[in-house]
């Protein structure tokens, strides 16, 4: 089922009827209304008809000014309402290329279609900026709302955090609880989601900010880090470049694989060629280390409570460990049992 019931380049066609000759090619022309759909700037639009651009954008906001009072304008008010009409169910906010290719995949119609949203009264477009991109909206209170919404779910956001869509979802429906009933649904905001700049998904649909490299992938040290994080328990580094290769389908060079592992602090060695993410609180270091640090935290331990602390950090034999225990320059064994440092 189409979203529009009307026909837009003939809405644009009994607008455009009400102009000069000259005014309706600059209009075409500057909104991609030919037949190409290409738009055109205003230096090059005066070049053609040997004008400045500062009469260029005279001749268009007279033209646009023009149609607004024509009788042409008031008889196609069920188009613009409409359309007003398709915005508000679409959540009353929108990204102007989502609202676009919502109504059509067509280059032609799009450009038809924002031609009307820029002439219709009720219509507000607010620029792209740092945060948001260019988008369409028709009630000012919203907008304010749903960006300070969006700008707070940003900020409570580390770089590190990856949010599954549903949670995300649930997050912001909390910061907007008092808004209308109407609007809280999972499509509209995933709509508002998508006007926001700081906000990204990665390749496995988590979200998270959108400059962090677990959203923003860009090589294997990236792809490694979403294969191991999905799997959720460490992985040798030949699996991992196998699970690059039939999740992302990217190539993925097994020894490649092994020295981006090694030269990024994301990733711990946790057994010959084994690799767990860091933030699981695992630690780097030999096996010496990691029994060094346990009995600095913990104090004097039993040889078994040792091995189930270092199991937890490192996938090892419990022979390797007890082996490591008998260096006597680091580990002493008291009296009860208990091992000590040095």
């Amino acid at each position: 089922m189409a979203p529009i019931t009307f026909k837009p380049k003939q809405a644009t066609k009994r607008l455009l009827a009400e102009l000069s000759e000259r005014a309706q090619e600059i209009l075409i022309r500057r909104y991609g209304l030919g037949f190409d759909a290409k738009k055109m700037t205003l230096e090059s639009i005066g070049q053609k008809y040997k004008i400045t651009r500062e009469r260029v954008r005279q001749i268009e906001n007279y033209a646009l000014s023009a149609i607004r009072k024509s009788d042409a304008f008031g008889n196609e008010q069920e188009t613009f309402d409409e359309l007003e009409s398709l915005i508000t169910t679409l959540g009353g906010l929108i990204s102007e290329d989502e609202f676009l290719d919502y109504i059509s995949e067509e280059k032609s119609i799009q450009n038809n279609i924002h031609f009307l949203l820029v002439l219709g009264n009720a219509f507000k477009r607010a620029k792209e900026d740092s945060e948001f991109k260019h988008r369409w909206f028709v009630d000012d209170e919203l907008v304010k709302r749903i960006h300070a919404s969006l700008q707070t779910l940003y900020r409570n956001l580390t770089d590190d955090d990856l949010i599954i869509e549903s949670e995300l979802i649930e997050l912001f429906l909390k910061e907007i609880k008092d808004l209308n009933q109407k609007y809280k649904n999972e499509e509209i905001v995933r709509r508002w989601f998508n006007v926001s700049k700081k906000l990204g998904i990665n390749p496995l649909g988590e979200w998270g900010r959108a400059d962090s490299s677990n959203v923003r992938v860009k090589g294997m040290r990236d792809y490694a880090y979403l294969t191991i994080k999905r799997h959720g328990s460490p992985m040798h580094f030949t699996e991992v470049a196998k699970a690059i290769s039939n999740i992302f389908h990217r190539n993925a060079h097994i020894a490649t694989c092994h020295n981006e592992l090694i030269k990024d602090a994301r990733f711990v060695l946790v057994g010959r060629g084994l690799y767990a993410l860091s933030e699981w609180g695992y630690t780097t270091g030999v096996v010496k280390d990691v029994i060094m640090d346990i009995l600095k935290v913990n104090g004097s331990l039993t040889r078994d409570e040792i091995v189930d602390k270092v199991r937890n950090e490192r996938y090892v034999k419990d022979n390797t460990i007890i082996v490591n225990l008998q260096d006597s320059t680091c580990f002493r064994r008291n009296k009860s049992g208990k091992y000590t440092l040095v």
